[in-house]
């Protein structure tokens, strides 16, 4: 996204729609996960990185004490006043908005009335957190009506929060952390548990291409609550033995070649998965620090397998694609990424062969499932600020 023609072209349907110049207009990009996965809500580490797909507020300050929201996506409106701002969601785009406006007066900041535009090219429902990028946006606006500034890891907190108590949404820390924190040219080593982060660089000659494999399978919400008690299962049996091992982070391999006979078969493949990934995030992020692309590619084909084998987690689809990409001069690595059960695959790829492998697998992929995947060519961006 130029989010500098976005955000022109934004202030000009703000004041066609509001009938008033906007004070401020702010960004927020997507992101990727480029390794670590399902390893957040174990308190490990995860490495995403941001995408220059992204939203886009503008916000102008009202005489009344009128909340309205405008999405430029949907051409639709919602507004409540001071009194009537619902205290949970609604089922609706706007709960994201206005669920960042409920946790900010929760935190007790004095929000005026105001009127916002929203406008995003994040594609929705392909696993690039749009949801996030909507938040984080409209939390830079609602702080700059506010005056207020804060860290971006206590943005991130806020933002998670409204996804969490007022959307419904159980998500982890990683994708509104990413969306406040992320930077250009850089994946960032996210600690889920401590939020310490540092900044993995990625080659400016490197590309991130978003493979969509367009399916999502109807068993994946169930997989994932199924999922997360077999964690816990397995934290519970190791805990047992060590009760400093509050979470899977704190396990090690050789914890599970000690008591792992003690769970059924189907936990000690979660737990290996959840903690050997935890440690390929890490030595992801050290393998990008000194320029050191085979390892990256290795330790994500080695998540991908472990995704696929001991999680249970990708499919068929994602496998193919997965497939198909390690066949493509130029690729770095290649994985499913997301939650899984269908979703996207991330695949780091030369530049030069950029154009070349994305049309190979988007072919190879409609010759064999008869789909037609969506192809993202994105680069590692900044995080949320404001625009002009």
């Amino acid at each position: 996204m130029d989010t500098e023609a976005v955000a022109k072209e934004l202030r000009e349907t703000h004041r066609k729609v509001f009938g008033q110049d906007a004070t401020g207009a702010f960004s927020a990009p997507g992101r990727v996960n480029l390794i670590g996965e399902h390893t957040d809500y174990a308190g490990g580490f995860v490495m995403p990185a941001a995408i220059d797909f992204a939203t886009v507020c503008t916000v102008s300050p009202r005489e009344d004490d009128r909340y309205e929201v405008y999405s430029a996506n949907f051409d639709e409106h919602a507004a409540f006043t001071r009194d009537t701002l619902p205290a949970k969601s609604r089922q609706s785009w706007s709960d994201y908005p206005f669920g960042v406006l409920h946790v900010l007066r929760e935190e007790g900041m004095e929000i005026p009335g105001f009127s916002m535009s929203i406008l995003g090219d994040v594609p929705l429902g392909a696993g690039l957190s749009s949801s996030a990028s909507i938040e984080v946006a409209t939390e830079l606006a609602l702080l700059s009506l506010a005056a207020k500034t804060l860290p971006g890891p206590e943005m991130a907190l806020l933002a998670q929060r409204a996804e969490n108590s007022y959307v419904g949404v159980n998500t982890g820390i990683m994708d509104q952390f990413i969306a406040c924190c992320g930077k250009r040219d850089n994946a960032l080593l996210l600690d889920c548990r401590s939020l310490e982060s540092k900044l993995a660089p990625i080659p400016p000659n490197i590309d991130l291409i978003i493979c969509n494999t367009m399916v999502k399978h109807a068993h994946a919400g169930g997989e994932y609550n199924t999922r997360r008690a077999e964690v816990e299962q397995a934290t519970a049996v190791l805990s047992s033995h060590r009760p400093e091992i509050k979470l899977l982070r704190d396990a090690t391999p050789e914890d599970l070649e000690q008591w792992g006979h003690e769970m059924p078969l189907n936990v000690l493949k979660r737990a290996r998965h959840i903690i050997t990934d935890s440690l390929r995030a890490q030595a992801a992020a050290a393998a990008l620090d000194r320029g050191d692309l085979r390892e990256l590619g290795k330790l994500m084909g080695e998540a991908h397998a472990s995704f696929r084998d001991d999680f249970e987690a990708s499919c068929k689809e994602a496998d193919l694609m997965v497939e198909l990409a390690n066949k493509q001069p130029g690729l770095v690595g290649a994985r499913i990424t997301g939650g899984g059960f269908g979703g996207c695959t991330v695949n780091l790829v030369e530049d030069q062969h950029a154009e070349a492998f994305a049309g190979a697998v988007a072919q190879g992929y409609e010759q064999q499932t008869g789909i037609k995947p969506d192809v993202f060519r994105c680069h590692a961006s900044d995080g949320a600020q404001r625009v002009g």
